[in-house]
């Protein structure tokens, strides 16, 4: 026997690692084969998913399936025989009379494309893409649109991105999602959900075998009902709704690489969304359906919609009431007379009813679809199709209405029809109560006058009933007690104070200063009179607040204001330096400020801003000081 010569050598080391070469290939050609217990498996280009043969810890079956191959917690996304298992270790996988076809170990076919033989002659080969799709194409064409056979055509129970959900019109097919049996089982479990179009217009409903255990609501152009596929935003996902004389689908799409995202019905029958997050290395779960009570199908029965911020979360839409049963829902008060006299209640924010029974139109609006409901006895509600730019399209419901909500968001407009006793008493009831609180508000404000011109009155009455003496006895006797109070003040001021004058002046000189009151002079107008500038003889600038002689002050409010203007004499306030008093005439003599009052430089727009914060700061703590100093010394 020769020695093995370095060719021989080269050629027998090929040949023993091109079963391990095939690892990496995304392929499978006609003249290759997949078998079990080999580890040969089908990776795609980008390494993200992964197919081959498996088996679960806890059987001794063996399937075909797909899943990602660059996630290290197995994660299975499809299953080929899912009903119809391996028995044993021995199968294999080949493309033969032109379909993708499993072996088992005694030659029987377990599973199939179960395609129609195309064109012998052509070569086909079957490719694992990197979106997750296992297809079956011709050897010399990648089109996606010429693909003999697709996995993504055949969903289990997880739905990837770009993988679609319904209807496709032209074959007849309707993809939809089926649960594993438990999560040791992959066959056929007993929750299904399914996009349905032929119960009136496009909605998810998840199926507890042959019971509907969940529905989306409709699509209202922007979204189904509740999201049922996308509850919130999120910036890595978008998604497409396709509804046309081809295809009535649902997609999905990652925005962003290296994210991976994926919808699953799980075998507790819940829909769910998971987003892979590779810092935990683990599965977050983003939102999952049903979510509460009132996400549970015909929760609130007939007429009844479910809320969650009452209790009980089941409510009587208006012109309906409780029967005995309340999840067997609502019945009416008042039949419909189907004369033109029935009306509608608006109902904001709801999940749409069911649409088992509906009729739909795209082309008429909101008024219109009204007035069909109306001349239509069977017809019980109507809304939008379209809820986008403002409303468009008509939906009628006819026959009971069920499986409402309302959302806290969300949602669209609901027209129930209601007899018209049912509409007045509602309106009736809102009536009394905006009568009555316009009778009140009218009430209130009437007390209010009232109370006003009594006060006014009484004021007058007090100044009428003055006792009626000699004009110059009260000037004598006024003028007496003010000088009196002056000088009192003047004597208990100067313990403190280097001076404080106040003294009594003649009308004629105040009358002289002030240029016999002339409009030049008159500094503003206030609620009990005017004030104008004036200049004694001495040179010395003074302001005169004459006293309206329509004014209701009497003589005791004038000398109450004289005494107390002089108990709060200080150098922060302003220094009142007289007064006179002359038949009608009641007159306070002021100190004049050059730069008028405070208010005049706080609200004019050029003035205020020369106030800075520590001026107005200073400003407020003078003003309180000269307060408080004459309430320390009990002078006020």
């Amino acid at each position: 026997m020769r020695s093995m010569s370095n060719y021989d050598r080269l050629y027998t080391l090929v040949l023993i690692m091109l079963p391990a070469l095939s690892i990496s290939t995304n392929t499978l050609s006609s003249t290759e084969s997949l078998t079990v217990g080999s580890n040969k498996t089908i990776v795609s280009s980008g390494e993200t998913f992964e197919l081959g043969f498996f088996n679960l810890p806890s059987s001794s079956r063996w399937y075909l399936g797909i899943w990602y191959k660059k996630i290290p917690t197995r994660t299975y996304v499809w299953v080929a025989n899912r009903d119809n298992p391996l028995s044993n270790s021995n199968g294999t996988l080949r493309i033969s009379d032109n379909n993708l076809v499993m072996f088992d170990q005694s030659g029987t076919s377990v599973w199939s494309t179960n395609r129609t033989r195309g064109d012998a002659g052509s070569p086909l080969v079957a490719e694992l893409l990197d979106n997750g799709n296992f297809v079956l194409r011709h050897l010399n064409n990648s089109d996606q649109d010429v693909f003999l056979w697709q996995s993504f055509d055949f969903l289990t129970d997880t739905l990837l991105p770009e993988m679609k959900l319904g209807w496709d019109r032209k074959t007849g097919l309707n993809r939809h999602l089926r649960s594993w049996r438990n999560p040791d089982d992959p066959s056929s479990g007993d929750f299904s959900t399914k996009l349905e179009t032929t119960r009136g217009f496009p909605e998810f409903y998840a199926w507890n075998r042959d019971e509907i255990i969940y529905r989306s609501g409709p699509w209202s152009g922007n979204r189904f009902g509740s999201d049922v596929l996308d509850m919130k935003p999120i910036d890595y996902l978008g998604f497409n709704f396709t509804a046309d004389n081809e295809q009535v689908t649902y997609s999905y799409r990652i925005t962003k690489p290296d994210v991976y995202s994926r919808v699953i019905l799980s075998s507790a029958g819940l829909l769910q969304r998971f987003t892979w997050i590779e810092t935990e290395q683990s599965w977050r779960q983003l939102w999952y359906l049903p979510r509460d009570l009132c996400d549970d199908y015909r929760e609130c029965g007939d007429y009844g919609y479910c809320d969650l911020n009452t209790s009980p979360v089941c409510n009587c839409i208006q012109g309906f009431e409780t029967r005995n049963n309340q999840t067997a829902g609502c019945a009416r008060k008042t039949r419909l007379s189907c004369g033109g006299k029935d009306g509608f209640v608006r109902l904001k924010k709801m999940k749409l009813p069911d649409t088992t029974v509906t009729v739909v139109d795209s082309g008429v609006g909101l008024k219109e679809c009204e007035e069909r409901c109306l001349k239509d006895c069977n017809c019980t509600a109507f809304a939008n199709m379209d809820i986008r730019n403002g409303g468009s399209g008509c939906v009628i419901w006819k026959g009971d209405i069920f499986d409402i909500r309302n959302f806290p968001n969300g949602g669209q407009d609901l027209y129930v029809r209601l007899a018209a006793a049912d509409l007045v008493d509602k309106r009736g009831k809102r009536g009394k109560i905006i009568a009555l609180s316009i009778g009140v508000t009218i009430f209130l404000l009437l007390c209010f006058i009232i109370f006003r011109f009594w006060k006014k009155k009484q004021k007058r009455s007090i100044a009428i009933q003055t006792p009626i003496v000699d004009e110059g006895r009260i000037e004598d006797s006024l003028m007496n007690e003010l000088a009196i109070t002056s000088r009192r003040y003047i004597s208990r001021e100067n313990k403190t104070d280097d001076d404080l004058e106040l003294s009594l002046m003649e009308f004629e000189v105040v009358a002289l200063a002030t240029n016999n009151f002339s409009n030049a002079n008159k500094l503003g107008r206030g609620g009990f009179g005017t004030v104008y500038k004036g200049r004694l003889l001495d040179g010395k600038e003074i302001a005169v607040k004459r006293l309206s002689k329509m004014s209701l002050q009497g003589t005791d409010e004038f000398k109450n204001e004289v005494k107390l203007i002089a108990r709060l004499q200080h150098i922060n306030l302003v220094r009142l330096i007289g007064c006179c008093i002359d038949k009608g005439e009641k007159m306070l003599i002021y100190e004049y400020l050059e730069n008028l009052s405070l208010d005049s430089h706080i609200f004019d727009i050029t003035r205020r801003s020369n106030l800075n914060w520590q001026m107005r700061f200073d400003i407020t703590n003078g003003s309180l000081e000269g307060m408080m100093l004459k309430l320390i010394r009990g002078r006020w």
